[in-house]
């Protein structure tokens, strides 16, 4: 895991070596343990190195072969680089380190584009071609590893973070309406290649982006989530699926223990993380290191689930860590977070994942983490609803948009008033081949986009801001594409992620399986009160906000004078939406 930066020039002039410079060092905090510059012939690339695989300084980054005459600067894991690493010496290529980064130059030099689709892994790269002066940009499937880029004045930059971009300068930071539109429907989730910023967009998950000497950019999709089934599938047995998909979760977790350091794991307590813990207990991990993260007790909410944790915690032997957060800490600390953020998230988790990576950071260095099973294996209450649906496009909106386009006109200044871009974009999406019925429609909707720019994207910044590396099992892709086969019937079972629950009763105690799903909010986010309101009362009726011209003053006015009462579909607060979003723009704009 690590930080990627660089400028490729089109006007026959060399990299801005101060740009380059900024945007490395803006990405000390994900590669904290070294970093590099390679410049040739009007391009520049920089790197920030997590020390994971291979220690040593021969896999220093920007890596250069000169043998092959390529170059690369990687950020991620590709955990059966080991497999690739001997088929490639059996086909006579000789390497001086251990690390998956080598692995990626031989591959592509012995099988060109096509060798992505043999790494199983989390990746963004930028690997060029010394003599013909190509550039080839990478992202993994699920998009678990971010990529931004730029167009600027005679070149085009990249960073694995925004705000990387931002600091280079030259960046065109204007709103883009149909990137707000996103935002504000969905939870804050805008969906690749858009951001906010109209001057930046990102590589979108499972796309390569060839870069020409001349400026000319090709982009192709290399992998696409597809939820067909032959009529074995449709036949098998619940139990039987309950089998193969324990199979499936002992290889990704397996996968993920590839390092040359100790990996450890986050345990909240709940079923999917508490199953990664006893599968890497089962697969032999010894002195295993477990963390989990608690707040107080609010308003008859509770704030934690240490008991369940502690369950896991005792059952399977780890050196298990409490990390207790009192409110007002976080709170306190709420600026920090949000400045590590690459694009604005109004989820309440990126205030405690922030903490959590920090205390965690101390001892480890790479950890395993239990998210996306919901979104794979259809944990959420909107996927029942769409179960046999005549109008899936218009239930799953319903269920899921924070607010529908007539809400979203009078909230915004008329200069934004795009088409209802939201509603489109997910009426595309349904319609794309692959998917038949609503439920798998929506699984793959959530999977493909919505969990990518939400809880990856928050594990990915919070966690990178410490310096800690993130391992998700449940987005290992062979595990998803396996999932999708699964007749929708079965994940739904049992109250949802039934076929996910049972395979779990293989592993761990039920006691953590058969009880309510926990979340804690963060109440002084939930019900915007005290000092955090006063911030965002500030931040929307400031200068920098008037001067933005986002929203319409008498819809804010509005839901200050009532800050606990404007809730979204999945009990958001709509003013910490907008609040949050002015905020962002004032931390990384100013």
């Amino acid at each position: 895991m690590c930080g990627i930066a660089g400028e490729i020039r089109f006007d026959g002039c060399a990299p801005d070596a101060q740009a380059l410079a900024r945007m490395v060092d803006a990405q000390a905090a994900r590669g904290p343990d070294g970093s590099g510059v390679f410049v040739q012939r009007g391009q520049g690339f920089g790197h920030r190195r997590l020390k994971i695989m291979d220690l040593s300084e021969a896999a220093q980054q920007p890596m250069f072969d000169p043998a092959l005459g390529l170059g690369i600067v990687f950020n991620g894991a590709v955990y059966n680089h080991p497999e690739l690493r001997q088929e490639l010496s059996a086909l006579g290529y000789a390497f001086y380190s251990h690390s998956d980064t080598e692995v990626l130059l031989k591959a592509y030099h012995a099988w060109g584009l096509d060798f992505v689709h043999r790494l199983n892994g989390m990746f963004a790269f930028a690997l060029w071609e010394r003599d013909s002066g190509r550039v080839v940009f990478g992202r993994d499937r699920l998009g678990i590893k971010p990529f931004y880029y730029a167009e600027v004045d005679g070149a085009l930059r990249f960073a694995s973070s925004l705000p990387a971009l931002l600091k280079a300068g030259g960046v065109d930071t204007a709103i883009d309406p149909l990137a707000l539109n996103s935002y504000l429907s969905f939870h804050a989730v805008v969906p690749a290649p858009l951001t906010l910023l109209r001057g930046v967009r990102k590589l979108p998950p499972g796309h390569l982006m060839e870069v020409a000497p001349d400026g000319a950019r090709k982009t192709h999709r290399f992998w696409t989530l597809a939820s067909q089934r032959s009529a074995e599938d449709e036949a098998r047995s619940f139990e039987d699926w309950r089998e193969l998909l324990l199979d499936e979760l002992r290889a990704a977790v397996k996968r993920r223990l590839v390092a040359d350091v100790p990996v450890g794991a986050l345990l909240s307590g709940g079923v999917d993380s508490s199953l990664i813990v006893g599968l890497m207990a089962e697969a032999g991990v010894r002195d295993l290191h477990t963390y989990n993260v608690g707040f107080e007790d609010v308003g008859g909410e509770k704030g934690n689930e240490f008991e369940f944790a502690q369950i896991i915690a005792d059952h399977f032997g780890t050196r298990h860590e409490r990390i207790f957060v009192p409110e007002a800490e976080l709170l306190r600390r709420l600026p920090e977070a949000i400045a590590a953020m690459n694009e604005p998230m109004v989820s309440h988790d990126c205030i405690g994942f922030y903490l959590l990576s920090e205390a965690v950071s101390r001892h480890t260095k790479v950890v395993q983490s239990g998210q996306g099973a919901d979104e794979v294996f259809g944990g959420y209450h909107w996927y029942p609803k769409l179960d046999g649906s005549r109008d899936p496009v218009g239930d799953y909106l319903a269920a899921f948009r924070d607010r529908d386009h007539a809400e979203y006109r009078a909230l915004v200044q008329p200069a934004y008033h795009a088409d209802d871009f939201s509603a489109a974009f997910v009426a595309e999406h349904f319609a794309q081949p692959g998917a038949d019925d609503a439920v798998d429609k929506a699984l793959r909707i959530d999977t493909s986009v919505m969990l990518v720019d939400d809880p990856v994207k928050r594990v990915d910044n919070m966690t990178m801001a410490f310096g800690l590396e993130a391992r998700v099992p449940f987005l290992d892709h062979q595990l998803v594409e396996f999932a999708a086969r699964i007749p929708a019937r079965h994940k739904l079972a049992h109250g949802g992620k039934g076929v996910l629950k049972e395979a779990a009763r293989k592993v761990i105690p039920a006691a953590v399986i058969d009880r309510p799903k926990g979340y804690f909010p963060v109440p002084g986010l939930k019900y915007l009160q005290g000092a955090v309101l006063d911030t965002v009362r500030d931040a929307l009726q400031g200068r920098a906000a008037r001067e933005r011209g986002l929203f319409a003053a008498a819809e804010v006015d509005r839901l200050l004078a009532d800050p606990g009462g404007h809730i979204t579909p999945l009990r958001g607060s709509k003013l910490w939406q907008l609040g949050l979003l002015e905020w962002w723009f004032q931390t990384h704009l100013s």
